[in-house]
């Protein structure tokens, strides 16, 4: 057993020693992360209206603190084709579209947030953090906190999806006036692809592509919108 999860967790390049704080800080500040995090707290509050402000804060937080690393090392164990969208669900950052949508199906993010619960109410409890009886009101209506968690990523991912598409949509544009030498709207989708970047979670193939545009772009933009580029110019451009 111990050799067929040392197994799974070589498969998804991610060791759950490295599954830390930092991590835990980083992945809150991504847009899934933040969406379970309001989530988690508006499900709260339905739950525990009696209850004041902080000391739902303070479950939610020690659900998520204390509960992150146990839900992600159990997703690991239990994930056969998970991949590197495991290492996606800890950094917020995945190389293409289909990788983020397997890291939220069943047996990745919505799986994790539930062990993080099951978790989390644990070690409130332990300490202390969580009486009895709204501990029996969380369990109770977990299904309630699941739900609420579930419909807002599935939002979120549909914007993202939407957003993507917009993104790639600017960058097909800005390529076509690119040919045209026409950097006045260059400009234009240039400034909506940057603006755009602001609230999608990391896509590499994305970045990769809007990265190319910035940098060839800057390069133009430097040389007093010279398009007269060599070919080492632009091989150097979409390298950096």
């Amino acid at each position: 057993m111990e050799l067929e999860i040392a197994k799974k967790n070589k498969q998804n390049n991610i060791d759950n020693e490295l599954v830390t704080t930092k991590m835990q800080n980083n992945f809150l500040e991504t847009t899934l992360g933040k969406t379970i995090n309001a989530a988690l707290n508006i499900g709260l509050r339905c739950l525990l209206p009696n209850l004041v402000e902080q000391q739902v804060i303070d479950i939610k937080d020690t659900i998520i603190k204390d509960g992150f690393k146990e839900g992600i090392n159990k997703t690991i164990e239990s994930a056969i084709d998970f991949g590197k969208s495991a290492m996606g669900i800890v950094t917020g950052k995945f190389d293409n579209v289909t990788q983020m949508q397997t890291a939220i199906e069943k047996g990745g993010l919505l799986d994790t947030v539930s062990d993080c619960i099951d978790f989390g109410l644990k070690v409130a409890k332990q300490a202390g953090v969580l009486p009895k009886d709204v501990e029996g009101i969380i369990k109770s209506g977990k299904n309630i906190l699941m739900s609420n968690i579930e419909n807002n990523i599935e939002s979120t991912l549909t914007t993202q999806l939407k957003g993507i598409e917009k993104v790639n949509e600017y960058i097909n544009n800005w390529n076509e006036y690119y040919k045209q030498q026409n950097f006045h709207k260059m400009d234009l989708e240039y400034d909506k692809i940057k603006e755009k970047l602001k609230d999608l979670v990391p896509i590499e193939d994305t970045l990769k592509k809007a990265h190319e545009v910035e940098n060839l772009h800057k390069l133009i933009k430097s040389k007093g919108q010279d398009f007269n580029l060599t070919q080492e110019e632009i091989e150097l451009a979409k390298k950096l």
